[in-house]
């Protein structure tokens, strides 16, 4: 079974993008989408006032008309981190988020809400702080380990129904560790593609299936910080879609200790953020 789209929202005008953005992907793939709608902090004294959630679903039922879309529209009661991946599990979604607009204070205390969202819910998430359409290029971000294999199929198939550009990044980060494997990248990261290494056969392979796809694409490297690079790679391009795996995919204790390079990204793009972790049920939509 295929997945379709999870659309959440609390209110807050700032989860319209993801409404808009999701309804565009549900057209463009022909999915079903489900708008959630969680009312947070019910004041008894209250109950009959406007609440924003009506306004935002009568805009979205107007969008998903629009577009030929079939839709389902569910309200819960409680807090958005713990409804949204509690809904996620209960069917096969992709969830397309937006910024919830938490106060200052508790993104501090407690972090961005994306961090406990990509924490908790194991079905790709599409994150979108602004929505970037048409698509025009895509950005597919390649470490070679695997982890990206789901969101790297999905993004195939994005940009084989708009037709986008596709580009395969490679960043070879500061060596920690002196192995041959490490030595040979980071000698030849201008020409990785070329080389008898993960990451060299990651990319190849990756060509092979966009060149059989009929899809237009390239590859570049970088050097240095992770995020750093990836970041300014997005700036310089002016990337629509950014496609990262997950380090969640894999059960390591090196989770417990390396930074969540997809969460500092999301955090920090200014494009929507497609991250999955691998699971081969959802390697394809």
């Amino acid at each position: 079974m295929k997945p379709d789209l999870l659309l959440a929202t609390n209110g807050f005008k700032g989860t319209w993008p993801s409404i808009e953005y999701g309804t565009w992907l549900a057209a463009l793939l022909e999915k079903k989408v489900t708008l959630l709608g969680v009312t947070e902090n019910i004041n008894p004294a209250a109950i009959d006032d406007h609440h924003p959630l009506e306004d935002v679903f009568a805009r979205a039922v107007e969008l998903f008309q629009q577009k030929g879309v079939e839709y389902s529209l569910e309200v819960q009661n409680g807090n958005a981190e713990e409804i949204i991946p509690r809904k996620a599990k209960q069917g096969n979604f992709m969830v397309v988020l937006s910024p919830l607009g938490r106060p200052q204070i508790r993104r501090l205390l407690t972090g961005r809400s994306i961090r406990h969202m990509m924490e908790d819910i194991e079905q790709p998430i599409l994150y979108v702080p602004e929505s970037k359409l048409p698509l025009k290029k895509i950005l597919i971000c390649l470490g070679g380990l695997g982890y990206e294999v789901t969101a790297e199929h999905i993004a195939m198939q994005i940009a084989m129904k708009s037709r986008a550009e596709l580009t395969l990044l490679h960043i070879i980060p500061p060596m920690d560790l002196d192995y041959p494997t490490a030595r040979t990248v980071s000698r030849n990261w201008q020409t990785l593609v070329e080389t008898d290494t993960p990451v060299g056969r990651s990319l190849r392979q990756a060509m092979e299936i966009a060149k059989a796809d009929g899809l237009t694409a390239n590859i570049t490297a970088r050097q240095g910080n992770v995020v750093e690079e990836i970041l300014a790679e997005i700036k310089k391009e002016n990337y629509d879609l950014l496609c990262m795996g997950s380090s969640y995919s894999a059960n390591a204790l090196r989770q417990l200790y390396a930074p969540n390079v997809t969460a500092e990204v999301a955090e920090a793009a200014a494009c929507p953020v497609l991250t999955a972790r691998y699971k081969h049920e959802f390697s394809s939509l």
